[in-house]
C-alpha cells in the first residue's frame, strides 16, 4: 500500500469559512475540532488580525498556526504570539503614509506592540462613517488597542515595527494608490472588493515579499507536510492558490478565483470547507 501524502488545509476566513453571517458554524467547529483532533493539519490564512481571528475561531481547534495579516506574521494561537513577522522599514513606512495621503485615502497604522502579543492601531481623522463603523467593531478587542489620535495634530510620517498599513474607501481610488504602490516596487500590495459591497475596496501594504503564498510556503514546510490543499474566494487568496498543490474556489467566489482554482465546491453559506477536508482527510 502506498504511503497517503501528510496533508495541510489551509482555507481563507471571511466568504470562505465563515458564513453569511460572518461566523463559524456550529457544524464546521465541530468537524475541523474532530479531525484536529485525529490529527489534520488545519489552518487559517486571512488579512484579518489576531484580535478578530480568536473571537470566530474560539470553538474551532486547529493543530497549526494561524496565517494572519495576508501572511505577515505567523499567530501562535495557543500561547498568544505572533511568530516571523515581517515588519517594514520606518522609511517604507514613511513612504505609504504619503502615497495613501496623496491618493485620498486615510491609512490606518498597525504596529506590534513590544510584547508581541497584540497590535496597536493608529487611527488619525477626519473619518467616514465606513472607517467610523469598521474601527468601532474593533474597539473593544483583546489583542488589538485602538489609539484615535488628536485631528489638529500632525501625522506622524511612520511608526515604528509597523506591520501593516490599511486604508479603505471607494473601490476605484483604493485600486488607483495600489497601482502606484506596486509600481514602486518596494513593498507587497493587496486591494480588492468588499464582499458586501463592490463599490468599497481594502488596501494593504506590507514589508516586500509578504503574501499569502510566501506564508503557506513556509507553514508547508515547517509542519513537513507533502500536500498543500488550499480554499479561497478573493482576489488576495490567488498568490496562495497559484502554489498549492490543490486550490479550491467556493462557488460563491469571484470569477478569476473560480478560474484559476483546480476544484469548485459549495458556496460558504453549506460548511462546504469543512465538509470538503472531512470528506478529503487521508489521515
Amino acid at each position: 500500500m502506498s504511503k497517503r501524502p501528510r496533508q495541510l488545509f489551509v482555507t481563507d476566513m471571511d466568504g470562505t469559512l465563515l458564513g453569511t453571517d460572518s461566523r463559524v458554524s456550529p457544524e464546521s467547529a465541530h468537524i475541523i475540532s474532530e479531525l484536529s483532533r485525529r490529527g489534520a493539519l488545519i489552518t487559517v490564512a486571512t488579512a484579518r488580525t489576531p484580535a478578530t481571528v480568536e473571537p470566530l475561531l474560539r470553538n474551532t481547534l486547529m493543530n497549526a498556526p494561524a496565517i494572519v495579516m495576508t501572511g505577515a506574521s505567523m499567530w501562535d494561537r495557543s500561547g498568544h504570539r505572533f511568530l516571523s513577522p515581517h515588519v517594514m522599514t520606518d522609511e517604507l513606512a514613511a513612504y505609504v503614509t504619503r502615497t495613501c495621503l496623496s491618493g485620498g485615502l486615510n491609512p490606518m497604522t498597525y504596529t506590534l506592540n513590544g510584547m508581541m502579543n497584540g497590535i496597536d492601531m493608529m487611527v488619525q481623522g477626519p473619518l467616514t462613517i465606513k472607517e467610523e463603523r469598521f474601527i468601532e467593531e474593533r474597539s473593544k478587542l483583546q489583542f488589538k488597542k485602538i489609539h484615535r489620535l488628536d485631528k489638529a495634530s500632525a501625522r506622524p510620517e511612520f511608526y515604528p515595527r509597523t506591520i501593516l498599513i490599511f486604508a479603505l474607501g471607494e473601490i476605484d481610488r483604493i485600486y488607483a494608490v495600489a497601482e502606484e504602490l506596486k509600481h514602486s516596487g518596494r513593498c507587497s500590495v493587496s486591494a480588492y472588493p468588499d464582499i458586501f459591497n463592490r463599490s468599497i475596496g481594502f488596501l494593504e501594504v506590507f514589508a516586500p515579499d509578504v503574501s499569502k503564498a510566501q506564508a503557506v510556503m513556509a507553514l508547508k514546510k515547517a509542519t513537513g507536510a507533502e500536500q498543500l490543499i488550499v480554499f479561497g474566494d478573493n482576489y488576495n487568496d490567488l498568490p496562495m492558490m497559484r502554489v498549492a498543490d490543490i486550490a479550491v474556489a467556493v462557488r460563491n467566489a469571484m470569477e478569476d478565483v473560480c478560474r484559476e482554482a483546480d476544484e469548485i465546491i459549495g458556496p460558504n453559506s453549506t460548511d462546504s470547507v469543512a465538509r470538503y477536508i472531512r470528506d478529503h482527510f487521508s489521515g
